[in-house]
């Protein structure tokens, strides 16, 4: 077992109050992986005092200084690579492989933005009188909040903490009660790298009031959060009522399009890696697949091959291709999902049961599922299930398709599989996601690009990830200088 303090101040201390919480391995909860400082309110004050004594000066650094230490950082991430992802596999439950993939994203975000320190800055306008300079300089917001999910414990606070800290900001980060290990271990990378006492404060605890903390402060000018959308939007009401910046990713219900002309051992193929992959733990995974109703069938016999194909278990062991669940609660949310989906008219296909038995017998697994004859309007259709649960939907034709596609209210990732060029350009634009995908799986983003979805999924106002991530951490000044006289 781990033992890991809050991290305030360039200090690793306990939680004001004492209080200590318990992380367990899903794949086997009789493992205890790691004991946290408990934080609440009081913390996160503390470290939003931190922050605050440390922003005018980490303003005033130079962005490639500041991209030193995110360079350094990703080294240090990269050398830890295997124990961190071991870690990561034992807290959160994906395969090792997964795990893996994740760890070396984060030490890339760090690299990516390290470098682009180089380029951080404004840019020079010609000006319509002579002897005069008009030009733009980015400046930092000063203390800001970040709040993330479980699902990806290391990768998500990386492409936050790593825009942020570039631009010049002190940050007071609140990772996951559920997988908080690879925050504090990023802090520590951080750390280790030099990053100056007060730039970073981690916060580990009681998710409302450490929450709260962040949201209402006065000294917080932005908070960037990842997870629900009720949680989501009760944070933007806080910001709200001083004009706080916000940006609110919460999820979606993508779809992945199957057309009469796809290559149906390619979508599904693609559509098993979106929608199992992860344990379907991804806000971009595929949960609705609306396949041409011509093809639907040799569709589905395909998909449930596939399905059945996937070896389940501990993700520290060889060959496995689907964890557990992240928690009790999680995994019986999957499988209330699918009782009420078969109760209002649906069919199961293909698994739908807890496994309980012999080495399945400590963790939270369930069997990767398919579930045909669902229609666009039943509950399963439209609402995130965030477990490897696959709804098939039939359509008509393309237009149908795109139709229920977009009949949902969030849009963050979409794909369609079809040979069909002229189809593949109209769905591009026809689509309402922030994620477009041909040919693809849903899951899966560049950590080059902007990412972020539209309706209900996002505030939609600010990207995550790429160059545009620093529009959300900076804030313009426009200079005139009059240099004629």
């Amino acid at each position: 077992m781990r033992t890991y303090l809050n991290y305030i101040d360039g200090a690793w201390i306990p939680a004001l109050a004492g209080k200590t919480v318990q992380t367990r391995n899903p794949a086997d909860t009789r493992e205890i992986v790691a004991e946290y400082a408990a934080g609440g309110a009081d913390d996160a004050l503390a470290a939003i005092a931190a922050a605050q004594r440390a922003a005018s000066a980490w303003a005033d650094t130079t962005a490639v200084a500041r991209g030193r230490f995110l360079s350094k950082a990703s080294q240090l991430i990269e050398a830890r690579k295997a124990d961190l992802a071991e870690l990561l596999t034992r807290e959160e439950g994906k395969t090792l492989a997964e795990s893996t993939g994740e760890v070396q994203r984060a030490a890339d975000i760090f690299r990516f933005y390290g470098g682009l320190s180089y380029t951080l800055g404004g840019r020079t306008i010609p000006h319509d009188l002579p002897g005069n300079l008009l030009y733009t300089v980015r400046r930092p917001l000063g203390v800001v909040g970040l709040i993330t999910p479980w699902n990806f414990p290391v990768a998500i606070p990386a492409w936050k903490l790593a825009p942020a800290l570039v631009a010049g900001n002190a940050v007071v980060l609140k990772p996951a009660g559920a997988a908080p290990a690879l925050a504090l271990e990023l802090a520590r990378a951080l750390h280790d790298a030099g990053l100056p006492k007060g730039v970073l404060n981690v916060v580990q605890g009681d998710g409302r009031a450490v929450g709260n903390a962040i949201a209402t402060h006065p000294a917080v000018a932005a908070v960037s959060f990842t997870g629900s959308y009720t949680v989501g939007h009760a944070i933007y009401q806080q910001l709200a009522p001083r004009m706080a910046r916000a940006q609110m990713e919460m999820g979606g219900k993508n779809p992945t399009i199957v057309l009469a002309d796809a290559d149906l051992d390619l979508a599904a193929t693609l559509v098993a890696r979106a929608g199992f992959g992860l344990t379907g733990q991804a806000c971009t995974a595929t949960s609705r697949v609306i396949v041409d109703r011509s093809v639907a069938a040799a569709f589905t016999e395909k998909l449930v091959a596939k399905a059945r194909a996937l070896k389940v278990g501990n993700g520290l062991a060889a060959g496995i291709d689907m964890g557990p669940a992240v928690s009790e609660t999680q995994l019986l949310g999957n499988l209330k999902w699918v009782e009420s989906a078969v109760a209002g008219g649906a069919k199961l296909v293909c698994g739908g049961r807890r496994l309980a038995n012999g080495d399945f017998a400590h963790g939270w697994f369930m069997e990767p599922t398919v579930l045909g004859d669902v229609t666009p309007s039943m509950p399963i259709a439209c609402e995130e299930v965030f477990g490897p649960v696959i709804a098939i939907i039939a359509a008509e034709n393309f237009d149908d398709a795109l139709r229920i596609a977009n009949g949902v209210d969030v849009g963050l990732s979409a794909s369609l599989v079809t040979r069909d060029f002229k189809n593949a350009l109209r769905y591009t634009e026809r689509i309402e996601a922030g994620v477009v995908k041909v040919n693809q799986v849903s899951t899966g983003l560049a950590l080059q690009a902007p990412f972020g979805g539209v309706k209900q999924s996002s505030t939609d106002s600010f990207k995550e990830q790429g160059v545009e991530a620093l529009d959300f951490y900076t804030r313009t000044k426009t200079v005139y200088l009059d240099y004629s006289g």
